[in-house]
């Protein structure tokens, strides 16, 4: 049942577009792989067996009315204790044991009711004699799906995957074979199933880029054809990485020896500067990350550091002022000639400046841009002219030489290059003097590529189906951006600092008083805040500073929940439910326009293609640019342009002349997630960060200043040298809060967001025998939110196992045609114990009409007050977009769209009046 509404919108606004480039995610199997999973037999007795249920329920009314009569009309004491007894086993739909005897009772009282409750008895029987076909009938669909997923073990790029995802679940494969599939199960064997079960369905029916589970296509939107669908290369190629958290451990190694280090390179760290009597510099605290993680990494914290003044510490500085680079042998040799200290001495004092951060070693940090950083310290180490660096270049280059052999090995090979990798790996930081080698559990990230030219969709029949319902969805996204409120209490610091019209040109001084004086209190008060609580009921945001734009978005948050709420009570039954666009209009205007000229946004979205017309479905969206693209552009490296040079060429294009993109890196790569291509014509080098982009592109902190603008009430970031508006973007795939405190707050002037587009949060909603149901709802042909049903895990059928026992398997067929459920869902659990919590729970793929599938979900179905919320899948089976020889893909599109504003930039109001 689909609510009316209003027709959707047709015509763009102005200033809004579409990016002429989009990713593809594709599933490394076709969705029809998990079918030969299925139990078909199964399923067909135990919706025989609720037919005869529903039946015998049926008859049962009529026929405990009928008893009910009986007993009333009979004076036999006898008589009438066994009709009762007759009727409460009706009622409980349970087959008398002997039911001669009732059946002589009810043949005394009234003889025309005994062929009524003979038919009852008979049909109770063939239930219950149905019943009992149950349990072979579901253990040969059983054995048959469970011989199924061990043939659908060998896939290839199933066991691509597996090899990095779980090199142990990838061992046990290869050493054994399939087990007796004519017995139960054991414990173990179960483990295994499940986990193999679980990494399939990743693969044919999830698209997570890793490995070859999911493949990244290029696409493009082109003006020619007129159809959404598209095809998908068979071939794909490999591009492999060492774990670049390694490439850190072993230039911490190599750091540790001071015979070494003397041969290396030291320099000022950049950003430091000289007050009357101490140095004040930006230092950086690095945590290492849990290498019992399948994916960790050495985590970041700068902060305002100052170093009191000295003779030996001036002279030092002005030496590398004027040398610019010294060896470090050299240096310390000065020391010890200038102050007459030992050697041991000096050599304690650099080890001191270089922990402290006032100097680094040239060369030895991973660059997120480099695109390959264990060749980028070979070739460091390589310009030193000494055996031991000689050797070590030797050594990594063996290093280099696996990692290349991996992404061109077939299964087998790669599973001894892994091995011969950790071995090759442990022997290098052996001889740099580690004795007890520690090494993260994932050594290689991989990412495939889909081969061939980007595919096309064509861009008319993809602007019919998003009309301007995007960008009306885009005016609304600011009250779902967990970042908005943080943005504000800066706005509001700025002004509350340096005035109306103000300007400051000590960033970093701004920054860490923004952080001592308000942000961080504000941040660590507001971290578990709830805008609703589950009555509905709101609670504003914190207005320390009083911001009207605060006020705003309390009353636009409150606003879509109040009428999302009113609608719903409208027609409380309806299974789909369009949205007004006037609701995007009203909410949008009270939350104002974009603080930017140029206003990037991100959409992971999904093609519905059903009749008679295509949905578009929003998984979820981001502000930034490139984002979509950024971590795979080394897939790209090799085309002509790169993928790289295409997005710096259209985010020019985009750009108003007095407007430059600029990146924040966030220091150096501590994750493989973060190395990409330089999209962006600058970067910002923060204080103690360094770049490798040309010097001319690069701006640092000392060329940049804030201004406000009345006119438009923006807070600007603008560059000295450029004499333009310096747009601020992140490219990595850190959440913002993980990131050093100075790119962190940077970003509060850019238009990066995080947005959780939950529709319904603040909607209360009735429950129907323990389970919230939830319509699709959508704007136009736009679906933002799929059917969904959340229930506690007490409220599930009996922990019985659907694998074994055929009354559980029943129990969940009977459970999901109850609740009207589809056949194929995604179930996501929320843990309910604080310490169980995870940020962002991974949905896993759950066929109610799979004995194997149905198991493995009770598997993790622990704790009865966690809760399960079942979404429906969409698109469905016959809905993809992505097809490929072998049949259809699970696709998800990652898409760009621009705003951008024709405003003119604020002037550069005088420098002086207003800085700190």
């Amino acid at each position: 049942m689909r609510a009316p509404g209003p027709p959707p919108y047709t015509a763009t606004p102005a200033g809004w577009r579409t990016g002429a480039y989009f990713t593809a995610r594709i599933a490394g199997l076709p969705l029809s792989t998990v079918d030969a999973l299925r139990s078909p037999a199964a399923c067909a007795w135990a919706d025989r067996a609720l037919a005869l249920e529903h039946q015998l329920s049926t008859d049962g009314a009529q026929l405990s009315q009928l008893l009910y009569e009986l007993v009333n009309d009979n004076e036999d004491e006898s008589v009438r204790r066994r009709l009762l007894t007759l009727r409460r086993q009706v009622f409980n739909n349970a087959l008398p044991a002997a039911p001669e005897p009732a059946l002589a009772a009810v043949e005394q009282t009234r003889p025309v009711a005994l062929p009524v409750v003979q038919r009852w008895i008979r049909r109770r029987t063939q239930l219950a004699r149905h019943h009992d076909e149950g349990g072979a009938i579901l253990a040969a669909d059983v054995a048959q799906a469970r011989a199924q997923l061990w043939q659908l073990a060998d896939e290839p790029r199933l066991r691509g995957g597996l090899q990095l995802a779980s090199p142990t679940l990838d061992e046990q494969l290869a050493a054994g074979s399939a087990p007796e599939l004519t017995r139960p199960a054991n414990k173990r064997t179960r483990r295994v199933e499940r986990s193999l079960l679980s990494y399939l369905y990743r693969t044919a029916c999830k698209t997570s880029p890793f490995s070859t589970f999911t493949a990244i296509a290029l696409g493009r939107f082109t003006d020619t054809g007129s159809q959404l669908e598209f095809p998908v290369n068979e071939q794909w190629h490999q591009h492999v990485r060492l774990n670049v958290v390694l490439v850190a451990r072993l230039a911490e190694l190599v750091i540790a020896d001071p015979r070494r280090r003397g041969d290396l390179v030291v320099e000022l760290s950049p950003g430091w500067r000289r007050d009357a009597d101490r140095i004040r510099y930006v230092r950086h605290w690095v945590t290492a990350g849990d290498d019992s993680a399948t994916v960790s990494f050495d985590s970041v914290r700068d902060g305002l550091f100052f170093l009191r003044r000295s003779g030996v510490l001036d002279g030092l500085t002005a030496l590398l002022q004027q040398r610019g680079t010294m060896r470090c042998a050299e240096l310390v040799d000065r020391l010890c000639r200038d102050t007459g200290a030992h050697r041991s001495d000096g050599e304690t004092y650099l080890s001191t400046l270089l922990e402290l951060g006032m100097l680094r070693l040239v060369g030895l940090d991973t660059d997120v841009h480099a695109p390959d950083p264990i060749r980028a310290l070979a070739d460091t180490l390589g310009h030193l002219d000494t055996l031991w660096a000689r050797q070590l270049v030797d050594q990594l280059h063996d290093v280099i030489e696996l990692v290349d052999a991996y992404r061109q090995g077939d299964l087998g090979p790669r599973r001894d290059l892994r091995h011969r990798l950790r071995a090759t790996v442990r022997a290098v930081m052996r001889s740099l003097g580690e004795t007890n080698p520690t090494m993260p559990q994932t050594l290689l990230y991989e990412d495939s590529r889909v081969a061939g030219e980007p595919v096309a969709i064509a861009a008319q029949p993809w602007q019919r189906l998003v009309g301007a319902n995007l960008a009306a969805v885009e005016r609304v996204l600011p009250a779902f951006d967990q970042n908005l409120p943080h943005r504000i209490m800066f706005h509001g610091f700025f002004l509350a600092r340096f005035g109306v019209g103000g300007r400051c040109d000590d960033l970093l001084r701004l920054v860490e008083d923004f952080h001592d004086d308000l942000y961080d209190q504000y941040s660590s008060y507001t971290a578990g805040r709830r805008p609703f609580a589950d009555d509905g009921s709101y609670t504003p945001e914190e207005n320390w500073l009083g911001r009207p734009e605060m006020t705003a978005l309390d009353q636009a948050r409150q606003l879509f929940a109040t009428r999302v709420a009113a609608l719903t009570d409208a027609d409380p039954r309806c299974t789909e439910l369009s949205l007004p666009v006037e609701l995007f209009d009203e909410v949008g205007a009270l939350l104002g326009d974009t603080a930017h000229q140029v206003h990037p946004m991100g959409h992971f979205v999904q093609l519905a293609l059903r009749e008679p017309d295509p949905l578009l479905v929003l998984n979820q969206s981001f502000g930034g640019l490139s984002f979509p693209f950024s971590r795979f552009t080394h897939c790209f490296d090799a085309d002509t342009p790169t993928l790289a040079e295409r997005l710096r060429a259209q985010a020019a294009e985009l750009s108003p002349p007095d407007v430059v993109f600029a990146e924040l890196t966030g220091g150096a790569a501590t994750t493989n997630l973060n190395l990409h291509a330089r999209l962006t014509d600058y970067v910002v080098v923060c204080p103690g960060e360094t770049s490798s982009v040309p010097a001319d592109r690069q701006l640092t902190l000392d060329d940049l200043y804030l201004a406000h603008d009345p006119e438009t009430d923006r807070v600007v970031l603008r560059s000295t040298r450029l004499d333009k508006e310096v747009v601020a973007v992140y490219l990595g795939y850190l959440v913002p809060m993980a990131l050093p405190q100075i790119p962190r707050t940077l970003l509060l002037l850019s238009p990066a967001s995080l947005v959780r587009l939950d529709v319904w949060r603040g909607v209360p909603a009735a429950t129907i025998d323990g389970v919230t149901v939830r319509p699709r709802l959508r704007l136009g042909n736009i679906v933002l939110s799929r059917r969904s049903w959340a229930v506690p895990v007490r409220e599930l059928p009996d922990p019985g196992d659907p694998g074994t026992d055929p009354m559980a398997f029943l129990g969940w067929r009977r459970w999901r045609a109850r609740h009207g459920l589809p056949e194929q869902v995604f179930a996501t659990v929320y843990p309910a114990t604080p310490g169980r919590l995870t940020a962002n729970p991974k949905p896993q793929y759950v066929d109610f009409g799979s004995a194997l599938s149905m198991q493995a979900l009770r598997a993790v179905l622990s704790d009865p007050d966690d809760r399960l919320v079942l979404r429906e899948l969409l698109p469905a089976a016959d809905e993809l977009a992505a097809h490929s020889a072998l049949g259809g893909h699970v696709s998800e599109l990652a898409v760009e769209t621009f705003r951008v504003d024709a405003r003119q930039t604020v002037a550069a109001p005088r420098s002086g009046g207003g800085s700190r």
